[in-house]
């Protein structure tokens, strides 16, 4: 008999013993019936916040990534770079995370290998776009191109091969940007269903929620849905939950609140050559201490370090 005894995730969020990272996403994003919150991370202490927050799944993103390295979201960053910041994501928080893994950098054998390392690393599920290599980031420029269906879903079966069910392997449907309509997402959707995706993820650009609501509406959840509204971030909530959407990622809200912080704080210290007056508006050290479990340090190097000590 399995034991099923809770293991603490974060704050008030509890998972049986015997589930993986991968069991719990999958739990999250395509057999719950609620709507469901990835938030984006870029690294260890954006993760460790997002978990702090109440958040119960992270989204490894690629522009996040790219931009944390000093790169665009253009490939620029390889699949390698990629997977060592999944590391360390993974390493500073206990959710699930799902990885932005473009379109795989590359063909089957590239998606395949990238699949492989990331579950190695941890990771609980990989989103893949149709898009061609190399990508560049669907809000920048106009009508990019598509991958082929046939090729594309090769590349959604090599990875299934590969990792089964180890990873959620979402599939990301770029037609409503490139701008080819509602029909090919609809049939890209089903062709991607049968090459073994756990779940859709559909795009758009729009500043209205319009399109996607449409999708969802004549999709009829065949697969769980996810979205990711950057641009349509103005749509009731509640809109989502109307036509039985699985899951909403805020794709790359961490970074771009960071870099704000980062650039008010830089030009206020260059300006007045002194830190005092910003000193009241920045996290203490003592609540980075505290994020990271300064104190288990602590605890830990007088029970190795001086091990006699705590026998008398």
């Amino acid at each position: 008999m399995q034991d099923h005894s809770p293991s603490l995730l974060a704050d008030g969020y509890e998972q049986p013993l015997d589930l993986t990272r991968a069991d719990t996403l999958r739990a999250e994003v395509c057999c719950s019936s609620a709507l469901s919150f990835l938030m984006e991370a870029h690294d260890g202490l954006s993760a460790a916040i997002a978990e702090r927050a109440g958040f119960k799944g992270l989204w490894a993103s690629g522009l996040s990534i790219a931009c944390s390295l000093g790169y665009r979201d253009a490939n620029e960053a390889s699949w390698s770079h990629l997977v060592d910041a999944v590391e360390r994501i993974v390493d500073s928080s206990r959710l699930p995370v799902l990885v932005d893994g473009d379109g795989g950098f590359g063909n089957f054998n590239n998606a395949r290998l990238l699949a492989r390392k990331l579950r190695e690393r941890g990771a609980a599920g990989v989103a893949l776009e149709d898009s061609c290599f190399p990508k560049l980031n669907s809000f920048v420029g106009d009508r990019h191109p598509l991958a082929d269906v046939d090729e594309f879903c090769g590349r959604l079966r090599a990875v299934k091969d590969t990792v089964a069910n180890e990873l959620v392997l979402v599939a990301r449907i770029e037609a409503l940007i490139a701008g080819h309509g509602m029909h090919e997402a609809i049939a890209r959707a089903h062709a991607y269903q049968e090459a073994g995706a756990d779940a859709i993820l559909i795009h758009s650009r729009s500043s209205s929620a319009d399109e996607i609501l449409s999708f969802a509406d004549a999709w009829q959840n065949r697969l769980p849905v996810v979205i990711v509204p950057t641009k349509y971030y103005r749509t009731p909530t509640c809109e989502y939950r109307r036509v039985d959407i699985s899951t909403v990622i805020w794709a790359n809200h961490s970074m771009r609140a960071a870099a704000a912080a980062m650039r008010r704080v830089c030009g206020r210290i260059f300006a007045e050559e002194n830190v005092a007056a910003i000193e009241p508006d920045i996290i203490p050290l003592e609540d980075l201490f505290e994020l990271f479990s300064y104190d288990e340090l602590a605890e830990a190097e007088a029970r190795y370090l001086q091990p006699n000590k705590l026998q008398h």
